[in-house]
């Protein structure tokens, strides 16, 4: 077997060119789009098949240097810390409550079944936590982050596990979310509640996250490259401050013998540094749309370089353990949502999106979420309440309640 390794440097050349592959497709195949697969998903998965066939034909084995990548995890998972606004909590009232209520008990539930499935069919547990809430409410960004720590625990190819369950649960997310919620509204909710709202709502809003498609949001937007240069060079400043101190408190965390992800204590950091600033004037300290941009590339840069480093022949040997767990998280998805997060989200139309929607970042991500409830809405009518709230736990709350839960199960393990 022949061995060709990249350095850090052409490894996310690679990474990057995986991205940019991965946007053509995503503009040329109606799948992708539809199913809202992420670009270095798309583009990476190439490059990964690439790597397999050198590996079983040829036999000759790419490896790639992760360095930078784990840079831009750390980055990613700093700028979801800035996100966690506890003043939202207040503001979101009882539906969002209700909500974060829900998400905690469906991340527990999807950590527990695999452990069950995996004590009954006789294999390692770790593959359960690959398959658990780490790739599905977690998706790939959580994936990726998780895969050292579960290497180090002795699951052999965690990346690629939690890789193949976090593109199959994205696509899992979309395909159930809207006929759920179909067959809620056609079986579940009376004439009146389809009735069309009194007030005048512009359909046109659905799925939007923020006030850039009025006037004065665009007002808001335009300035000069030089701004712009200022903005973006702020939120990477502040991104990096928070990553240095953060990796202290990791290193500090370490030394309670708990197991957490290396980048737990940016996450953490990040979040307490925007709380309490918040308490002085957030806006002016710090430029939350810029920071959001520039975690976004970053966490694009890490898929990209993480889907090129996926090992494909490792899954070989846990196929059927691995999708009978993934088939067990989409079934217990779609009973959880109709029987427990509908009743208690108030059995009404709402309650009907806001499941389509927990289907989408429940299995996938929000941007899953989104599109679910922009179809559901399309169908029938447009409510505010589900794009409101799911935007906010997607972006705020997911990953910060998922790393504490999963940090817990793998330390119960």
């Amino acid at each position: 077997m022949e061995s060709i390794q990249l350095d850090m440097i052409q490894s996310a050349g690679i990474g990057a060119l995986a991205l940019i592959v991965g946007m053509v497709l995503t503009r040329k195949v109606g799948f992708l789009q539809k199913f809202c697969i992420p670009s270095p998903v798309s583009g990476g998965i190439i490059f990964s098949l690439f790597t397999l066939i050198l590996y079983g034909w040829f036999d000759v084995e790419v490896s790639f240097d992760n360095t930078l990548s784990d840079v831009f995890m750390l980055a990613f998972f700093t700028s979801v810390g800035f996100q966690s606004d506890l003043k939202v909590i207040k503001q979101g009232g009882k539906l969002l409550v209700i909500m974060l209520t829900l998400l905690v008990v469906m991340i527990a539930m999807q950590n527990l079944m695999p452990m069950v499935i995996t004590r009954l069919m006789g294999v390692d547990a770790l593959i359960g936590m690959a398959a658990g809430s780490i790739s599905m409410t977690g998706g790939h960004g959580t994936a990726g982050g998780f895969a050292s720590v579960l290497e180090d625990l002795g699951l052999h190819g965690a990346g690629t596990i939690g890789m193949a369950a976090a593109t199959f649960g994205l696509i899992a997310g979309s395909m159930i979310g809207g006929p759920l919620a179909e067959r809620i509204i056609r079986t579940k909710l009376t004439h009146e509640q389809m009735q069309p709202q009194d007030e005048e709502i512009d359909p046109a809003m659905a799925g939007i996250e923020s006030d850039e498609a009025s006037p004065a949001g665009r007002e808001k937007r335009v300035s000069t490259n030089e701004q712009e240069f200022q903005q973006y060079a702020k939120a990477t400043y502040s991104i990096l401050l928070v990553m240095g101190g953060g990796t202290l408190l990791s290193w500090l965390l370490t030394k309670t013998g708990v197991t957490f992800p290396t980048y737990f204590g940016a996450l953490i950091l990040a979040a307490i540094v925007r709380n309490v600033i918040g308490f002085v004037n957030s806006e002016k300290l710090l430029d939350m749309d810029r920071i959001i941009s520039v975690g976004n590339i970053s966490l694009s840069l890490f898929l990209g370089m993480a889907m090129i480093s996926l090992k494909l022949w490792e899954l070989h040997s846990l196929a059927m353990p691995l999708i009978f767990i993934l088939a067990s998280q989409v079934l217990m998805m779609a009973l959880f949502a109709l029987f427990v997060a509908f009743p208690l989200l108030g059995r009404d139309y709402d309650a009907a999106v806001l499941c389509a929607g927990m289907c989408g970042f429940g299995l996938g991500a929000t941007p899953n979420a989104m599109a679910n409830m922009s179809a559901v809405c399309y169908k029938y009518r447009y409510t505010v309440k589900p794009f409101l709230i799911v935007p906010v736990i997607g972006a705020m709350f997911a990953d910060l309640i998922n790393t504490g839960m999963i940090t817990l199960f793998l330390n119960l393990l």
